[in-house]
């Protein structure tokens, strides 16, 4: 017996029946939809699933997903032919959303590999990918912590001001104080 078939058959069914369910409760809507379907829309059939819903689904079908691994390039062709219900640019989405993460980020800075949707390798990660990815987390660090600097620095500059405004009050009081007793 093929493993690959057999494991790849464990993964499908879940996954094909989840999107189903939502498949049979959105006829009513969809069916409602395809009278008045603009130019567009998404195409009648297609899954509303959004880029979310997508990425969870495929965490829990895939290892690849679920362990943050680095993607074999072109995958997204992979997961339209697994599951063609799904709307081409939900899966373009998801794809930018999980590539963009940063553990995702982390997980290329250091792979040599990269996997297919049943968490086989499938290509490598070069030298200049790897860079790529330290750099942009090195980017995205920097700038957190130019944000988080600014917000103390705002917090700083407005505890100062109340602070001012404080001491003038009570000087004011002290002045008030020493000229109304004469």
């Amino acid at each position: 017996m093929n493993t690959d078939i057999h494991s790849e058959e464990q993964l499908d069914p879940p996954v094909d029946e989840q999107l189903e369910q939502q498949a049979e409760s959105q006829t009513a809507e969809s069916q409602t939809a395809e009278a008045d379907q603009q130019p567009g829309e998404p195409a009648a059939g297609k899954s509303q699933i959004d880029a979310r819903g997508l990425l969870q689904i495929l965490q829990e079908a895939s290892p690849t997903f679920r362990e943050v691994r680095p993607l074999a390039l072109r995958i997204d062709k992979a997961i339209a032919e697994r599951f063609p219900e799904l709307d081409r640019k939900v899966i373009r989405s998801a794809m930018r959303m999980h590539t963009a993460s940063t553990r995702y980020m982390k997980a290329m800075e250091k792979a040599t590999a990269r996997f297919d949707l049943d968490g086989k390798e499938d290509g490598e990660v070069t030298e200049e990918q790897r860079a790529h990815a330290r750099q942009t987390l090195k980017d995205r660090f920097a700038e957190a912590a130019k944000r988080k600097k600014a917000v103390l620095d705002a917090e700083k500059a407005k505890r100062e001001a109340e602070e001012a405004e404080r001491r003038k009050a009570e000087k004011l009081q002290q002045l008030l104080g020493k000229f109304s007793k004469g």
